[in-house]
């Protein structure tokens, strides 16, 4: 035996990259392995530390301090450059007027706070001096300088947030199996992180199944259940994915795509698979695919999604003429409540939102029955304060404004040959905004913002005011014609209008706009970006479009700078969002206000660079306009904008495009006036 033996043992040979999976067929692979066929096998795997490995304990392992890696360096990079910037704007806020503020964040940094910490103080401050008058306005911008930061860096972790499940369960507000519902994972603390994820989340904004009633199904592991099937349970958990920052949620980490791919295509087979397609769960499997679509707009199959769902309600007698039932149990006639009235409103929030008509005329069953009001709503998996969830009334506000939702697509919005009248177009505008204005002013005063309400509610709010925008913001061609043409000209007139319009238009979508970016404050302060609900992303969208359609838009406006920021948080987690900040970024450069914007001190230097006039790319926003490749290779997209594009039914329908795809079923949506 040689020196080099004798010192050191002989490594035998790994185990063969199949031992341990089930025998299949030459050529197939396990579900889900198709993702990550092309790059596990030279997948390099750090080693845990000795003290790990000597207690058999799971380890939470940093991938940037593996200097092997690529990514490495340009992660160290990217802290050095957020902790430099950070401590820039932290010694502005020291030099502010007013130097009480400035003593306390000085102390807390002395307390070695983490940036999730100051971030707190400074919202904290900003409720306090934001009525303190002009005086405090100084003080008030610095601060937000530090907020904006933090919010449009995406927080103060560069690193994969890699997590050992098992740990992170422990808290988990639903607690559920993997078995028998999934084959992707048999991780049950997994599943139940997903599962938690989205009923914190995604619902009740989203609510066409009964999250009790499923919970207790899915808990008790029978298949052949009518309230849980492994369809539905694989849908949920693709869509819970897009919630969750861990490894464990992606195919391919880091890689937005992968997003809860395993679990997409496990249901995509399911539902193919499924002998029966008239239940309740091909239903709300069917309409969480369409949320996953929507999401993604790859594949253009939003509307597919919709419509089928919308076919099965109907053939399932809950929507349309009414239907007889029959005796049910307690979690059936739930359950089928919930779904019909859940339909219900994402076919009016879907065809309101882009300018159409919606296609469910009537619910065919009473709204269910009130739900515990006196429970409370945990925003899983932060450690901030549980709030009553105040789900009753919640409900039924949601569905008063479903109806008026319905109301304002259909007679504002429908393509039928039969437009009304200016007199009659502007009567039916004032009756709707008047049925708005009594839905609002008869909100419960929990519903105030500042009393610091569950986000749902807050989505509640911004969905009064996108009603709003759209409904003054869109006049149809045909209709604007009529406008020119039909001007009065004789005392005789519809003897129920005034001379004047009742509305102030302009007045309506300012106000309304500046109530948008009020709430999304609120949400970002209380509960981060990070998970807003997508109906967020349409809501920001919207009002900025709106901002930019004004012949008087300033780069400066706080509301602005307050909303770009929200929305770069919100649209760099999906595909559809990142398409739709591109084209917001490029329509902000091409008002030539870039310079206003480098010479202020209220933007921070990432917005600077974001809107620079003279800078050819933007390496964040490089992969973004790939997204956009759609809009020309289908004739049936508009293309992507050029200059003078700004109508707000223009930037709807891109978003429509790149979200949901065309629809086939309905009638071309007109053209909006140059408003």
């Amino acid at each position: 035996m040689n020196d080099f033996t004798s010192q050191h043992r002989q490594l035998a040979p790994g185990p063969s990259p199949t031992a341990g999976m089930p025998d299949m067929p030459m050529g197939e692979a396990p579900p889900g392995d198709s993702y990550r066929k092309s790059s596990d096998s030279k997948k390099r795997v750090s080693m845990a530390c000795l003290a790990c490995k000597k207690s058999k304990r799971k380890c939470i392992f940093d991938e940037t301090l593996d200097q092997r890696r690529r990514v490495a360096a340009k992660r160290t990079a990217d802290e050095l450059s957020y902790h430099r910037d950070m401590l820039n704007d932290m010694l502005k806020v020291m030099k502010a007027e007013d130097q009480s503020h400035a003593l306390r964040l000085l102390d807390i940094v002395r307390a070695d706070a983490t940036a999730e910490e100051i971030r707190a103080f400074i919202d904290e401050t900003l409720a306090q001096i934001s009525g303190m008058g002009k005086n405090s306005r100084p003080a008030l911008q610095k601060f937000e300088e530090v907020r904006r930061i933090i919010d449009l860096e995406g927080g103060p972790s560069f690193r994969p947030q890699v997590m050992d499940i098992h740990y992170l369960c422990d808290e988990v507000p639903h607690r559920v199996p993997a078995k028998p519902w999934t084959t992707i994972t048999q991780d049950s603390g997994l599943v139940s992180h997903l599962v938690s994820l989205y009923f914190t989340w995604d619902y009740p904004f989203h609510a066409f199944l009964d999250r009790e009633v499923f919970l207790t199904h899915m808990v008790s592991g029978n298949v052949k259940s009518e309230f849980c099937s492994p369809f539905l349970v694989n849908a949920l958990l693709a869509n819970a994915c897009h919630y969750s920052d861990y490894s464990e949620a992606y195919v391919d980490p880091g890689d937005l795509l992968t997003k809860g791919a395993d679990f997409l295509a496990e249901a995509e087979r399911l539902r193919d698979e499924e002998t029966t397609k008239l239940s309740l769960t091909f239903l709300q499997g069917t309409l969480l695919l369409f949320e996953r679509y929507s999401l993604c707009g790859n594949n253009d199959l939003g509307y597919k999604m919709l419509h089928q769902a919308i076919w099965t309600g109907e053939a399932l007698g809950l929507i349309g003429p009414k239907a007889n039932q029959g005796q049910l149990s307690e979690h059936m006639d739930v359950s089928i409540r919930r779904t019909a009235w859940g339909l219900f409103h994402i076919d009016t929030y879907i065809h309101a939102g882009f300018l159409r008509p919606s296609l469910i005329n009537k619910v065919s069953l009473e709204p269910p029955a009130g739900v515990d009001d006196t429970s409370l709503w945990t925003p899983y998996p932060s450690h901030r304060a549980a709030r009553p969830s105040q789900l009753s009334r919640y409900f039924t506000e949601l569905y008063e404004l479903c109806k008026i939702a319905r109301d304002i697509s259909q007679r504002l919005f429908a393509m039928d040959g039969a437009s009304p009248t200016v007199h009659n177009y502007r009567q039916i505008k004032e009756t709707l905004y008047e049925r708005l204005c009594q839905w609002y002013d008869a909100l419960p005063e929990s519903f105030d913002p500042q009393r610091k309400p569950p986000p749902y509610v807050l989505l509640l709010r911004m969905r009064y005011d996108t009603l709003l925008i759209t409904m003054f913001s869109f006049t149809p061609q045909e209709n604007t014609l009529r406008f020119q043409s039909e001007a009065p000209q004789t005392p005789e007139s519809t003897p129920s209008l005034s001379p004047q319009p009742k509305c102030d238009a302009d007045e309506i979508i300012q106000s309304a706009i500046r109530d948008i970016s009020c709430l999304a404050l609120v949400h970002r302060r209380e509960y981060g970006m990070t998970r807003a609900h997508y109906f967020a992303l349409y809501a920001i969208n919207l009002a900025l479009f709106t901002m930019l359609a004004r012949d008087a838009f300033d780069i400066l406006h706080p509301d602005f700078l307050s909303l770009t920021s929200s929305f770069h948080s919100i649209a760099s987690r999906s595909p559809v969002g990142r398409g739709l900040f591109y084209l917001f970024r490029e329509k902000v450069r091409a008002k030539g206000q870039g310079q206003r914007l480098q010479e202020s001190d209220a933007a921070t230097a990432d917005l600077k660079t974001l809107f620079d006039e003279q800078s050819s790319s933007y390496p964040k926003l490089e992969e973004y306009a790939r997204g956009l490749e759609k809009l020309n290779q289908d004739e049936r997209y508009r293309g992507i904008p050029g200059e003078g594009d700004e109508s707000i039914s223009s930037m709807l329908d891109r978003y429509e495009s790149l979200s949901l795809g065309k629809d086939e079923i309905a009638p071309e949506r007109a053209r909006a006036g140059d408003r």
